[in-house]
Formats: C-alpha cells, sequence, structure tokens
C-alpha cells in the first residue's frame, strides 16, 4: 500500500492517533498544523487523500476545503466538533467527500479512508456511457464527465454517485442504499448527505439545476437518472 495522505490538524494528539492508526494499515502519513501552508503543500507533493480539520488557525479548514476543491479532485475527509446536521451538510457543499464528527472512532475513520481512496482509484472499468443522443458522456476509465463537450470537474464521489445512477438508469435508489453503496456501508443519520452529494452534482451536471434533466428526486423514496426516452415523454 503506496497510498499518502495528509493530515490537516493543529491537535497533536488528535494527528498522532490518526497516524499511527493509517500507518498501522501502511499508509504513509504526512501531518501539518499550520492551514496557511497546506495549499503549497499540495501542490509541491500532491497526496492521495486529504484528512482536514475545520477549525485551524491561521486559515479555516472551510477556506482551504474550497480552494482544494477548486485546483483538484483529491478525496478530503473532513473533521470537526460542529456536530448539527447542517454544519455536516454545509462541509459536503463546499467540496468534501465525507465527514467525521469529533470525538470519532479511529477505526471508523480508516474504513472510511479505506472507501473513499477506494473510490478514487482509476482502476479498469467499463467502457464510456454515451446518454442523451450524445450531449452526456462518462468516462468511467478515465473518470471524466463531459457535457455538451465541456469537462466537469466532479469530486470523487460525485463521479461515482453520477455512474452509479447512470448505469442503472431508471433504478429508484433509497437514500441509505446509495449512501452503503459508495461507503460500504450506511451510518444512521448520514443519509441526508447523499442530498448534499446530489445537490452539488445537479449544479454541475444539469444545464437548469432547479429542473434538473438528468438526476430526478423520487419524492419519500430518494434518487434515479432518467432514461432518455423517459424524459422525452415527460416533454
Amino acid at each position: 500500500m503506496n497510498e499518502t495522505i495528509l493530515i490537516v490538524e493543529d491537535e497533536a494528539k488528535v494527528a498522532q492517533i490518526i497516524r499511527a492508526y493509517l500507518e498501522k494499515e501502511g499508509y504513509k502519513i504526512r501531518i501539518i498544523t499550520d492551514g496557511a501552508k497546506v495549499i503549497d503543500e499540495i501542490k509541491n507533493n500532491p497526496p492521495d487523500l486529504i484528512i482536514l480539520d475545520r477549525m485551524l488557525p491561521n486559515v479555516s479548514g472551510d477556506l482551504l476545503c474550497t480552494q482544494i476543491r477548486q485546483q483538484n479532485e483529491i478525496p478530503i475527509l473532513m473533521l470537526s466538533a460542529l456536530t448539527t446536521e447542517e454544519e455536516r451538510i454545509f462541509g459536503l457543499q463546499i467540496g468534501a467527500d465525507d465527514y467525521m464528527i469529533k470525538p470519532f472512532s479511529p477505526k471508523e475513520l480508516v474504513t472510511r479512508v479505506m472507501a473513499l481512496l477506494r473510490r478514487s482509484k482509476k482502476k479498469e472499468r467499463p467502457a464510456p456511457l454515451v446518454l442523451d443522443n450524445g450531449r452526456l458522456l462518462i468516462d468511467p476509465l478515465k473518470y471524466e464527465v463531459y457535457r455538451d463537450g465541456t469537462k466537469l470537474s466532479l469530486t470523487p464521489t460525485e463521479f461515482q454517485l453520477l455512474l452509479m445512477l447512470a448505469i442503472h438508469a431508471g433504478q429508484v435508489f433509497r437514500r441509505e442504499a446509495l449512501l452503503e453503496k459508495l461507503q460500504g456501508t450506511s451510518y444512521e443519520g448520514y443519509e441526508r448527505t447523499i442530498d448534499a452529494h446530489i445537490k452539488n452534482l445537479r449544479q454541475k451536471l444539469e444545464p437548469y439545476p432547479a429542473k434538473p434533466r438528468y438526476i430526478k428526486t423520487i419524492f419519500g423514496v430518494g434518487y434515479k437518472f432518467s432514461p432518455e426516452q423517459e424524459r422525452n415523454h415527460e416533454l
């Protein structure tokens, strides 16, 4: 296992606990305590995954998450003592792929890191999906999505979510089912994180996010990718 994980955490005890558990699994670990140094570190030595605390000196974790996401698609696991559902959803909306509340289980953190890395690896996948009469192309091998010839900048989680829904076009997925397929397990109370990822995905994918063309909400149930013939019928 050669993946490198960057821990951005100013609490030394927390950082060392995370380091110990991840190094036990074979990961290479780097630790930064000052938020002002993070962007340069990522540019010079890009990691495979970032564990990012929201409460940092000099530069906030929220601002860093936004800046990182504008520049690349490295998976981000956000840590925070902010416990409300709204705070968790906000963290996902600004670009985090997953969110854990302090105090947390180190074993659960390792499990989530493994799930995020699995999703971000560019393994050999099926041929590109060409949808909507050629307007939408999803390339699982290159991890790229194009709409009307323009490349979309999706996070690994958003890409996997879109790919899963598109492959099973027309099938309705409950939130907990999507969460389990993405993370390998479902965590109680985290189903609404799917809503945040869907919202972010629609903003990038849909020509008119308020009236989604591709990802439909099935009220009281979950979401589905709308097949071309169904959309044509709706029109």
